[in-house]
């Protein structure tokens, strides 16, 4: 396959591709199919001689997308959505084009150099101060990891990444339980520990679950008192589970009290940020020291985008950044290199996906959208609230609430039928000791018909249960 071969086939892609999205609502949203059942019809030795392209493209038709779950299908409300504006997808295919390895400034200036454009328009757009900057991380995961291990130093005053974690003091990082696994992992990875993740617990009665400060504070207190070392504190707005938004403002006073670093995740509820409105869920962020948030989640940006907003990246820097001989810039000692801030070195063009996205649908059809699941998604809950035998468990947090159907068996029972079926797609979790059905509403090509499919599809599977 050469050149030419390739602008020919990315034009069939392409037409492809708009079919494939035209179709979409036509197809079940997640594959009914038995592990191993697709391996089955793709297994073959390792081609020694060249197929053509035309017979390639046509079993990629023909048995790929079948045997996929379609995150950009409309009635996709599982998990958090993973968008792909048309735009993106688009600047994706250029970024894809040139292959560039934008690790640093000299290896691909337009990245770099674009990067700091996109994260000071997400930041004026999220109504952040202006003394954050930032990087475009691949997922949460990684940025989560990199403030944890910045904390990790800070504690160590940067010894750990030299001399290790052997003889250190015990390090102690808080979070609530309503935080993300991301947060488990990085303390573990770290080198942290598992045990010495402090859940602290959430207010009572509290509307958004939000980590309790008194109790951070009497954790912190009893840590010090008993010769452990407290190193951070990670708070949740959006949590993954309901939607759980800490009391931000509190929880980083007490934080900053003790003298240690706030890492806010915001990878879902973030992107609501740019309406003015929903801003209450984080009063307070302006003095937080690290903040994620997707904007692969709800804004747009193909996956994978996560941006990660730093008050100082200068403890992240020095906790995370690595300058060998052979990756310097000559002459240019002081240039911002962004793989110094997060853990790969290798780093794709992520800026540019932002930078049409923003351009092509403006900050107020943004808003448009958002604004739009945010109500169509408290109608869905309304319409649920009022069929026999469900329950709201948990009232919608932006566009994300949870239900049950009578107990726990009728409640799993009931999804199952309804991935089975394939109309929508949903998701469950465990709340307060009850197996829950997640409703998480945010597709970009979403409409108020594909929401209000959600209470028609269960009160029509539920009937004879």
């Amino acid at each position: 396959m050469n050149y030419d071969d390739l602008a020919d086939w990315q034009k069939r892609a392409a037409d492809w591709a708009r079919d494939y999205h035209a179709g979409l609502r036509d197809r079940p949203v997640r594959p009914d199919i038995a592990p191993g059942e697709f391996l089955a019809k793709i297994e073959a030795p390792v081609p020694e001689a060249p197929e053509a392209i035309e017979t390639i493209f046509d079993d990629f038709t023909q048995l790929v997308p079948d045997a996929m779950t379609h995150w950009q299908h409309p009635r996709f409300f599982a998990y958090f959505p993973a968008n792909a504006a048309p735009a993106s997808m688009l600047a994706e295919q250029l970024a894809n084009a040139m292959s560039a390895q934008a690790m640093l400034w000299q290896t691909a200036p337009a990245a770099n150099e674009m990067e700091e454009l996109v994260i000071r328009w997400l930041r004026d757009g999220l109504g952040l101060p202006a003394d954050f900057t930032g990087t475009i991380h691949d997922s949460a995961t990684t940025a989560t990891f990199s403030a944890v291990t910045t904390m990790r130093e800070l504690a160590l005053g940067h010894t750990g990444i030299t001399k290790g974690l052997s003889g250190a003091p015990q390090l102690r990082i808080y979070a609530s339980a309503q935080t993300h696994s991301s947060v488990d992992k990085a303390v573990r990875l770290s080198g942290i520990g598992q045990d010495n993740l402090v859940k602290v617990p959430t207010i009572p009665g509290h509307p958004t679950w939000s980590m309790d400060p008194d109790a951070l504070d009497r954790l912190i207190r009893e840590d010090i008192a008993a010769g452990r070392k407290p190193a951070g504190v990670v708070l949740c707005v959006g949590g993954t589970s309901i939607g759980a938004c800490d009391d931000i403002a509190a929880c980083i006073k007490v934080a900053h009290s003790h003298g240690l670093t706030v890492h806010v995740d915001a990878a879902w509820a973030g992107s609501a940020m740019i309406c003015e409105e929903f801003r209450h869920l984080w009063a307070g962020i302006e003095d937080a020291d690290s903040i994620i948030f997707n904007p692969h989640k709800w804004l747009g940006a193909q996956f994978d985008c996560a941006v990660q907003f730093l008050r100082n990246p200068g403890p992240q820097i020095g906790a995370m950044g690595l300058r060998p001989e052979y990756l310097k810039t000559q002459g240019a000692d002081e240039i911002v290199n962004y793989n110094e801030w997060t853990l790969p070195l290798g780093r794709r063009f992520r800026a540019l996906k932002i930078w049409f996205l923003l351009r092509a649908e403006g900050l107020s059809g943004l808003r448009t959208r958002i604004r739009n699941h945010v109500a169509w998604a408290n109608e869905a809950c309304d319409a649920i609230s009022a069929l026999p035998g469900f329950e709201i468990t948990t009232p919608p947090i932006l566009s994300l609430f949870s239900f049950r159907y009578k107990d726990d068996a009728n409640t799993a029972e009931l999804l199952e039928r309804v991935n089975r079926d394939g109309r929508i797609y949903l998701t469950q979790t465990h709340h307060d000791g009850q197996f829950v059905i997640r409703v998480s509403v945010g597709q970009f090509t979403c409409t108020r018909e594909d929401v209000m499919t959600i209470p028609a599809v269960l009160s029509e599977l539920a009937h004879d249960l």
